[in-house]
């Protein structure tokens, strides 16, 4: 994950706005399945796609749209290189943010924003030949925070996640879009309920790991960030100096998930969990056994599942 002690603010003003030269555009997809709040989707294919391809759900911040995220990262034209699929959700909520926090998108298909993202992937694994153990979700902010409610509600269909500038699993829960008491770090909560020391607490219980680090690794992978280990299936990252506006790894991203070769980045496993994901979301915080948390979490971590 990367993280913040504090995450002062959901809404990203602006993002790194990186070079996009991706040879193609978006193409929405329709009629995908259970769509409960009508999150529109939209696909990037190459013009070469792999025999079986990876597929990597690419999600918006707060204010953002999915062409937006489109434009400002680098997911597309990686994905020309390497013949990977992208779909990037657009959120139905006017302010643009996602639903992290209703019992119904916490829940294992209980509806909500996370279950038109889950049928969207069911259909793109049923009619693009997509490499169902190799389906990963990354996002900013807002995007980040449904990154890691994909972890941990379905972590039946995605084996890995990248959140930047989010919060753990549940920790937007209430009745409310916007929760203070999380956003300013002032939730702190047990392993098992489960802000950036949270995340950790939450991701290396899932996994039985200690919540000290196996290995730090400083200037990784820019210059001031400084990257920790807990085990192969987690790791989470301070970027010192940085504030909520976090720019994007792409490239480190690609490589936590395995589909490109070596970096700072030790490439999780993306064996799928034998364990069937929770059913049901507690007044506080679970996660689903075999969840594998984000790399870049609150703010920012990778994860495996």
């Amino acid at each position: 994950m990367f993280i913040r002690s504090l995450l002062m603010s959901l809404t990203v003003a602006a993002l790194a706005v990186l070079s996009n030269a991706a040879a193609g555009q978006l193409q929405q997809i329709t009629n995908f399945g259970a769509n409960p709040t009508n999150v529109e989707m939209y696909l990037y294919r190459p013009s070469t796609v792999a025999a079986k391809p990876p597929l990597i759900v690419a999600i918006h911040y707060c204010t953002g749209t999915a062409q937006a995220y489109f434009s400002g990262t680098q997911y597309a034209t990686l994905a020309d290189q390497y013949g990977f699929l992208v779909i990037y959700p657009d959120a139905p909520d006017s302010g643009g943010c996602w639903d992290v926090h209703t019992n119904a998108t916490l829940t294992h298909n209980g509806g909500g924003d996370s279950l038109a993202i889950a049928s969207v992937v069911r259909y793109a694994i049923s009619n693009y030949n997509v490499d169902a153990s190799r389906v990963f979700a990354t996002g900013t902010s807002s995007g980040a925070m449904m990154t890691n409610v994909l972890a941990g509600a379905y972590p039946d269909l995605f084996a890995a996640g990248a959140a930047f500038a989010g919060v753990p699993y549940g920790c937007f829960a209430g009745p409310d879009l916007w929760n203070s008491a999380c956003a300013t770090g002032t939730i702190t909560k047990t392993a098992q309920e489960w802000n950036f020391a949270e995340g950790i607490k939450q991701w290396t219980n899932v996994f039985g790991y200690s919540t000290t680090p196996v290995s730090t690794v400083q200037d990784s992978p820019l210059s001031g960030w400084t990257r920790s280990t807990y085990g192969p299936n987690f790791q989470a990252i301070v970027a010192s100096g940085v504030d909520h506006n976090i720019p994007v790894q792409a490239n480190d991203v690609l490589a936590w998930f395995g589909i490109t070769g070596s970096s700072g980045t030790t490439t999780a496993s993306t064996t799928a969990p034998t364990t069937a994901p929770t059913t049901s979301v507690p007044t506080s915080t679970t996660t689903a056994s075999g969840a594998q948390a984000t790399h870049y979490g609150q703010c920012g971590g990778y994860v495996t599942m």
